[in-house]
């Protein structure tokens, strides 16, 4: 217990800003970081909620931008930081959206499911195996196309009809830390795809039927709430002009709003 709440004050607690940094989470579903100023999300909508693995419905609690994470509407380097946590994984472009994440942002956090563990029970949204490669300085994180919803059918199938499925994930995410590829990064992030996906398998993930862990989904904002209450946040506004890209602003000097943005 005492490795995984270090575990998840380290992940998802200790944003490494001043409390005037202007900070960005992409994918920011239903959990969105603490500190986040700003939020992007391309499946804002409850009909995806099988993108997400909380309670399945999108938090406004800032302003959200519904908006392609591989063609960000924002300005070069406007963010401090930039938070991507389990977002990979979803989406058709993983290296068109670390160069954006890269571009708009100084420095950031990415965090994917270790392919290891995603092998014996995966999400049927997600379309990548994901590994780093640490021979490369710094270590490259490496996306392997999914052909399939399971690593292999005839395992998945026998864990579904035995009942299994359920006890093996909760084991499995009881150790959640040694389940996931956590990278920090600054400047840059090294990034490469290996295989290609079947048309048809990425538009069943798309479409894929939610699985969500709401209990547990609570428990972490109960926690981060309590373990964030004190800590200090950026209260100054923020102008849509700031950080828009220049053939998108507006010039009247509109302040960004708790609420949703489509792009």
């Amino acid at each position: 217990m005492k490795e995984r709440l270090r575990s998840f004050h380290e992940r998802r607690i200790d944003v490494p800003v001043g409390p005037d940094a202007l900070v960005l989470d992409v994918g920011s579903g239903d959990k969105p970081s603490w500190r986040a100023d700003v939020l992007l999300d391309r499946y804002p909508d409850d009909a995806f909620a099988g993108q997400r693995s909380g309670t399945g419905r999108t938090r406004i609690d800032r302003p959200l931008f519904d908006a392609d994470a591989a063609d960000m509407p924002f300005a070069d380097g406007v963010f401090d930081y930039a938070i991507c946590s389990h977002v990979l994984e979803h989406v058709t472009d993983p290296v068109g959206v670390v160069r954006e994440l890269t571009r708009v942002a100084r420095a950031g956090y990415i965090e994917v499911p270790e392919a290891s563990a995603a092998k014996i029970i995966d999400f049927p949204s997600h379309l990548w195996w994901c590994r780093l490669d640490e021979w490369t300085r710094p270590p490259t994180l490496v996306m392997t196309a999914k052909q399939a919803p399971a690593f292999d059918s005839e395992i998945d199938a026998y864990l579904q009809r035995s009942g299994l499925a359920g006890p093996v994930k909760k084991l499995i995410d009881s150790n959640h830390h040694h389940n996931i590829i956590a990278l920090r990064w600054e400047g840059s992030q090294p990034i490469r795809v290996e295989g290609e996906h079947d048309p048809a398998f990425v538009e069943a993930t798309v479409n894929a039927e939610a699985h969500h862990g709401t209990g547990e989904a609570v428990a972490a904002r109960v926690l981060t709430a309590l373990l964030t209450a004190r800590k200090p946040r950026r209260t100054a506004p923020i102008a849509w002009d700031d950080i828009m890209k220049p053939e998108l602003r507006r010039g009247d000097g509109a302040l960004l709003e708790a609420r949703l943005y489509r792009m």
